[in-house]
This record gives C-alpha cells, structure tokens and sequence, in this order.
C-alpha cells in the first residue's frame, strides 16, 4: 500500500481514502529491528497508534458512530483484509465499553498518543471528537437503561448495531458483575479528567456521566449481593422490566459461580466496598472470601536441554538459571492469562511497592518463560483461535492460554500467541513489551488496515483474520499508561485512597510480607525478557491491501 494513503471500510466493500501523512505503511512492523525499539520506540509507537486507529479511533470500525457504542469486532477478508462489514459482530459488552472510554479519556486529558488515536488525520480535533462520542454514549446508556430498568445501569452483553441497544439473546434478563467492574473504574477515571478540564462543557459532561455512575452506586448491592457472606454475583438475574425498587425485579445470584478472584473481577468488588450501603463487617467479608485464591507460587523456569541451556546463557548474560534453587515468586494465576492483569489498567494497584515488585516479578516470568520454552516468537492469553483457511470462520475462543506453571489450571493450549500479551509488561517496561509487540506483528498476515492481527500460530502457519477491542486496544491503553492515574487522583480527593492502599497492602502483606506471615519474595534479581526467536517464514502471505 502506498505510504500517502490510507483506506479504511465505511460499507460491506467501499473503502475511503485517509490522508496517511507522514505515517508508513500499515504493513509497518518488518521495517524497524528490536534494537531500533529498545533504543528508541517513538517512531514505532507513532506508527502502531495511527494503524490502530482504523479500529478503534474516530473513523473506525470497531463501534458505531450513530450511538458512541463499541462492536466486538469484525472478521476480515481472508486475502484483502479489508473488514467484512456484514460479519461485523453486533453485540459488545462493558469490557469493551471500558477500553474505548479509557482511551478517550486519555485524548481529553491531552495525550498526544491517543489524540493521533482518536483523530489521526488532525489531532487537534482529538478532544471535541471525543467529547462527541462519550456524549453519544452516554445518552445510549440512559435510553437503555430507560427500557431496561431493572439492569440498574448496568449493561449485559448487547446488541450495538442499532441505534438503540438491547440485550444479547444470552443476556436478557441476566447481566455480569466482571465486565461491569472494568466499566465503572473506567468512567470513574474519566469523569475526574472531564471534571478537572477548564472547558466549561466537558465539566457538564462529566458531571452527567458521575450522575450514571452514581446511580450504578446505588444498585450494586441489591443486583449483585445477596447471601451476605461476602459473596459477589459473577452473573446476576433479574427482571429486566421491572424498577430496582420493585421486588418484582427479583435479583439473585445465578448459580454458584461469585467474583471472588484476584485478578480483573477484583474491580467489581472495590466498587462495592467503596460505595454500596454494606456495612463494614459486610465489606471485610468481601476479602475474606477471596483470600482463599491469592496465593503465592514460585516459578523454577522449564526443563531446557543442554543446547538451549547455552543459548539462554549467550542472549542473556544476567539471566541466572531459574530452578527450584533460584526461583520467582509471582500471584499464582487461574491460567496465568495476560487478561488476569486487566485490573492494572484502572486502579493504582502500581503505586504500592509490594504490588508493583509481585506484578513485576510476573512478567519476569511472563517474557522470560517464552524465550525459555525454545523456538516461541510470542507471548500468551485468552484469544481468539487462527481463521479456518476453508470457512474463513475463527475456529473458537481460546480461554485456556498462559503460563502452566504458575497457574491452578495446567491443561492449557499454548500453539497460539497474540499482540496483546505484552499489555501488562507494558506497564512495566515499554522497550521490552513493544520488542515483543513487534516480534509477533512480524508474522505475516499480522498486520492489517485496522492495525494489529488478533492472534498467530506459533510456527507462522495460521493468522486469526479478526480484529477486536480485547486483542488490540487494551494494548494501546496500556502504552497510555491505564487510568489507574486519574482514578488515584479521584480516590484521594474523596478520602477513598489510603483505605485502598491499607486494604491491599494487608491482602498482598499475608501473603507475600515476611513480617506479616507472607511467604516473601525471590526472583527480584531478574529482569524481563527480550524475545530471541523470530516467526518462521512458512507458506502464508499479507494481506494484500497491507503489503
């Protein structure tokens, strides 16, 4: 494609020009080699945040400008690349919701990076573009929850084709507390930089997004607690046409599946221990339950054989050998999945020092395990499978994909690897989650008009023609820094903050601080991995409309 020109969908085949500027080609990531990026990854970034934006910015395919509300994502032409609008998928949920939000707050606040996401061709009309869809947004969330009243504010999966939403087939009458977790810390991060802007109306706007959150304060509890004993709903049921305050909407939990994780579901239980109507002894039920799962476990690196063993000590001279005797302690994860981390994104997990070296010593283990395994030119996380080159369907989801030995469940499917992997070493070192970025979009068919591919076969033999908001855009927010930021901000201006700081620094403490009866850290001595292993050249070709 030619390096002045830029053509993204707007119909099932009409494609539009967008003046590319000063931008490469979309098929970008082959020109600039590891050591360009550790030295110096402004041009890469650039470049990857312009591509992307054919997804997820102003002019994208990843939602509808009619109601400000994200699609899932959309499965490509298996030869062009180029969207196939009538297999957009419809539906989206409030994960979604929350990366496109986290983004845009970002682009208000003035980040120059995601104001060229949002707006590539003039990043000046960045913030009233994205003032424009959070206002779209919102009015679609109140028209909905206007239909839908016993949602409480909340969202369900839903259909976003139309100018109205509704819930999905699989969600009438029923709506998740995860998804809706990683939603609220995402407006809640927003409403503080709308609410700090000097812009007369972007301070209404925000006080007309704090008003829904507010709302969603008032319904937590009663939709998603309900055995008082610490328990949070991971799916709630309800009457969907009924008010909350009607005891014909009927809340309870479905089934005996709770949020009671460590890892992204976590939000929802801050939200509920910060503002619902629980008493005390109810919100410190909320940690007990959950202590169960956080756990610390060492990792003692592979059985490598001997040849491998020399070519470790070669590539990376600091990296002692890892075994039972040198080990790493990391939070034991379910599969140990890249998307465990999403909670990173949006509160200032971060700022407190035990909590930073746990999670830092994670992707240690995360970069470090690759390049342990031998011939592995990516990382791992939950993701779509590769395209079925005859159907040109995704041959499934791919829950089942991390690191085994550091996770409680070791049966995992590790033939796939996905751009976003690197989202949460990003947070931690660019230089290196951005290498192996790069290392993985190196793979043909990996790159796309939309920007990054969803996932690849390991040996280079199978691309997953699909492009989403999970797969590429918590990467960009990542590189943006998550809004754990403005959320800490907002925290501390509302007394919230310390109580944060103490209540996890005592969760993390028993487990992980020695003077508290934690088991300590090791491993601290090692630093993350470089990729050492390209994608093997194999009989696939790129897209041809990103050559």
């Amino acid at each position: 494609m030619s390096s002045f020109a830029r053509y993204l969908v707007v119909g099932a085949l009409s494609l539009t020009p967008l003046n590319a500027q000063a931008h490469s080609r979309c098929r970008f990531s082959p020109v600039y080699s590891q050591e360009q990026i550790r030295a110096n990854a402004t041009a890469f970034q650039n470049d990857m945040l312009f591509w992307e934006s054919g997804f997820g910015g102003t002019n994208g395919v990843g939602y509808n400008p009619d109601n400000g509300m994200t699609y899932d994502g959309v499965i490509l032409n298996q030869t062009t690349g180029i969207a196939n609008i009538s297999e957009r998928h419809p539906f989206s949920a409030a994960s979604k919701e929350s990366l496109q939000v986290m983004v845009l707050a970002h682009a208000i606040a003035g980040d120059p990076r995601a104001m060229l996401f949002v707006s590539p061709s003039e990043s000046a009309a960045a913030t009233p573009l994205a003032a424009n869809i959070l206002s779209n947004k919102l009015q679609s969330y109140l028209a909905f929850n206007s239909s839908y009243p016993g949602f409480g504010g909340y969202l369900p999966w839903f259909l976003s084709n139309d100018t109205t939403l509704q819930p999905t087939s699989d969600f009438v009458n029923r709506v998740p507390g995860l998804d809706n977790g990683e939603l609220l810390w995402a407006v809640y991060g927003l409403v503080e930089v709308l609410e700090s802007s000097n812009d007369t109306s972007l301070q209404q706007l925000g006080t007309a997004w704090e008003a829904w959150l507010n709302y969603t304060k008032a319904t937590a509890a009663p939709i998603f607690y309900h055995y008082n004993n610490g328990s949070v709903c991971a799916v709630a049921t309800l009457n969907q046409t009924q008010l909350p305050t009607s005891l014909a909407a009927n809340y309870s939990c479905e089934g005996y599946n709770f949020l009671n994780d460590p890892y992204e579901g976590e939000l929802f239980t801050w939200w509920l221990y910060f503002f619902s109507n629980l008493t005390q002894a109810q919100k410190d039920q909320l940690w007990e339950v959950k202590r169960p799962q956080l756990v610390a476990f060492k990792y003692t690196g592979l059985v490598i054989n001997t040849s491998f063993s020399d070519s470790i000590a070669t590539n990376y001279s600091g990296l002692p050998v890892l075994n039972s005797s040198n080990p790493i302690t990391v939070q034991n994860g379910f599969w140990f999945s890249s998307h465990e981390q999403w909670k990173l994104l949006e509160m200032p997990y971060l700022d407190i020092p035990l909590v930073y070296r746990i999670f830092h010593n994670a992707e240690c283990v995360r970069t470090c395990n690759s390049v342990l395994m031998g011939q592995n030119s990516g990382m791992f996380a939950s993701v779509n499978n590769i395209t079925d080159p005859i159907t040109g369907q995704i041959d499934g989801y791919i829950s089942y994909a991390g690191t085994p030995s550091v996770a409680n469940q070791t049966t995992q499917e590790l033939d796939v690897v996905t751009p976003y992997s690197v989202f949460p070493t990003l947070l931690f070192n660019t230089s290196v989650g951005l290498a192996w970025y790069k290392n993985m979009l190196d793979g043909k068919g990996m790159q796309n008009l939309y920007g990054s591919s969803e996932a690849l076969r390991r040996d280079g033999t199978g691309v997953s023609a699909f492009v989403s908001w999970d797969s590429k855009i918590t990467t960009i927010v990542a590189l943006l820094g998550g809004v754990g930021e403005f959320v800490g901000r907002r925290m501390k201006r509302e007394g919230l903050y310390d109580e944060f700081v103490r209540v996890l620094t005592r969760e993390y403490g028993m487990v992980f601080n020695e003077s508290m009866g934690g088991s300590g850290l090791v491993g601290e001595n090692v630093d993350l991995c470089y990729p050492d292993f390209q994608v093997p050249v194999v009989n696939v070709t790129d897209f041809e409309t990103c050559r």
